[in-house]
């Protein structure tokens, strides 16, 4: 018993009820991503950011989204825009291997308003007449976004804008954006082990919580089903926007 208690607290960092809200909201917010398309990995970062240690909070949070979007990409794997997902691996490589030679010399802040921006005209300016980006838009969103990732906490938004931009339906905007999310923090959780950190002490407090993501991401794919595509479309603008307005918001905050 004792051993188990030890393993579901990261060794005892944190506290048994501590543990089992992170569970929950693991299963919440797997839940709204899954329903909504976006969000809930923002909001388990906000979550986790009162409780988990400053210098286990990325890499954590990074590898339970590697397991929660996985699961999704899985289960939506069928509606996967697979062209798309190439392209964009060939620019997250390469945005994974320039981000500690390029973006590390501006101030966070310039980052946050610049990726908020954007993101707002991505969701809401005029969209290309063709039905999809060109594999060279493709390829630069797979950069772009992971090389902010490596600075920007939580990208989602960003990658859900680059996304959106494709016309797709809802399930296809559900299922690239869960496998693109997958690579990113993929890469993430390969420059942590890289550079040294230990996952095993958090092993199964991740393993929990990626169990219950897994359950909310299965419920919220049948919410989705019944949900109509208008009204999916409009949810996923709004989350997004407020994502946008919240990055602003923090920005803002810094400053003064």
């Amino acid at each position: 018993m004792d051993l188990l208690f030890s393993w579901l607290t990261a060794n005892d960092t944190l506290s048994m009820s501590t543990s089992a809200v992170l569970v929950v909201t693991s299963f919440l917010t797997s839940m709204m991503t899954a329903t909504l398309g976006i969000g809930g990995g923002v909001l388990l970062l906000a979550v986790m950011a009162g409780t988990v240690p400053v210098s286990a909070l990325i890499p954590v949070h990074g590898l339970v989204q590697l397991g929660s979007n996985g699961n999704r990409a899985l289960m939506t794997a069928k509606h996967i825009d697979w062209t798309m997902l190439k392209y964009f691996s060939l620019g997250a490589t390469v945005g994974a291997f320039l981000a500690s030679f390029i973006v590390v010399q501006l101030p966070l802040v310039i980052i946050q308003f610049a990726v908020a921006a954007f993101i707002l005209f991505l969701v809401w300016g005029s969209k290309p007449k063709v039905q999809e980006i060109r594999p060279t838009g493709r390829t630069l969103a797979g950069l772009v976004t992971t090389l902010v990732s490596m600075f920007v906490g939580a990208t989602g938004p960003l990658v859900a804008a680059f996304v959106h931009r494709n016309n797709y339906s809802k399930m296809q905007i559900t299922g690239t954006f869960a496998s693109c999310m997958t690579l990113q923090h993929g890469l993430k959780a390969f420059v942590f082990t890289f550079v040294g950190f230990s996952f095993a002490q958090w092993a199964g407090l991740i393993i929990i919580m990626i169990a219950s993501g897994a359950l909310g991401t299965f419920f919220g794919l049948k919410v989705l089903k019944r949900v109509p595509a208008e009204k999916f479309m409009l949810a996923f603008k709004i989350v997004v926007t407020l994502l946008a307005l919240r990055l602003l918001w923090q920005a803002l905050v810094s400053l003064l």
